[in-house]
């Protein structure tokens, strides 16, 4: 290789060597800027969580009134949620009344089964429990309604009580104990509405068979599905109010004959 090439190609790598050095001085900049925006990215999710956070604190407790407002699905990790929030409160104040809102549409028997037993747990141990709905106790929810000591609902609520639903997939004698499984927790679930109410098992069959059965505010207190009605409009209250004894008409009195004297 003559003096001439080997300049040539040692002035080619260092062009070379200067490209690369500066895609890599490109590369580390962009790494750089990329680490700035993922930690200003992971502060503001911060800051989301925190404010989430404090919502939902405010939107689902009222701690200073040992009030939890249960408006989701009724599932493993809401039913867990709310057994831990009681559970806190249990041990701040093993006395304290406990008040559980419902605004759910239903879900999970299991775990509804297990925040049942847990209130019962709690009305043992000497807390006074009520339980309440807002807009809806639908399903799960309904049955968790009757949990409490006390049971209110809203005037403009609804509650909606239908048969248990499963799905099975299997061989036939697995999908006939799955069938048999769902026949007991419907006894459950008669047994609990029988002796918080006025209902017969009969009367429950024959309106949730093959439909949802939902019932009105007004129908539920004369069920006795709900101890009372509340959050009623001013209207309604009037209109529901007794209607006043009316007065007895006063007696007339007697016209006494008074002898007209001629003065003298």
């Amino acid at each position: 290789m003559s003096a001439r090439n080997k300049k040539e190609t040692e002035l080619d790598l260092k062009i070379k060597q200067a490209e690369l050095d500066q895609k890599l001085a490109e590369i580390e900049k962009t790494k750089a800027e990329t680490e700035k925006m993922h930690s200003e990215s992971g502060k503001a999710y911060l800051e989301y969580e925190k404010a989430l956070g404090s919502r939902n604190k405010d939107t689902y407790t009222d701690e200073e009134n040992c009030l939890y407002r249960f408006s989701k699905d009724v599932s493993h990790h809401s039913v867990q949620a709310c057994m831990t929030k009681l559970t806190q409160w249990h041990r701040a104040d093993p006395k304290c009344d406990i008040e559980i809102v419902f605004s759910s549409p239903g879900g999970s028997i299991i775990d509804g089964f297990e925040l049942f037993d847990f209130i019962q747990d709690l009305r043992n141990q000497g807390h006074k429990v009520t339980t309440g709905s807002l807009g809806m106790a639908a399903s799960m929810a309904g049955i968790l309604l009757q949990a409490g000591d006390v049971r209110w609902i809203g005037h403009q609520a609804w509650l909606m009580i239908h048969r248990a639903a499963f799905g099975a997939i299997g061989k036939t004698y697995e999908v006939e104990d799955e069938v048999m499984l769902v026949k007991r927790i419907e006894e459950r679930i008669l047994d609990i509405f029988t002796s918080r109410s006025e209902l017969s098992k009969i009367k429950i069959q024959r309106n949730w068979d093959r439909r949802d059965w939902w019932i009105d505010a007004d129908e539920a207190a004369k069920l006795g599905l709900v101890d009372e009605v509340r959050a009623m409009m001013p209207e309604h209250q009037n209109n529901t109010e007794k209607p006043a004894a009316k007065k007895a008409a006063p007696k007339k009195k007697a016209k006494r004959n008074v002898r007209k004297t001629k003065r003298s």
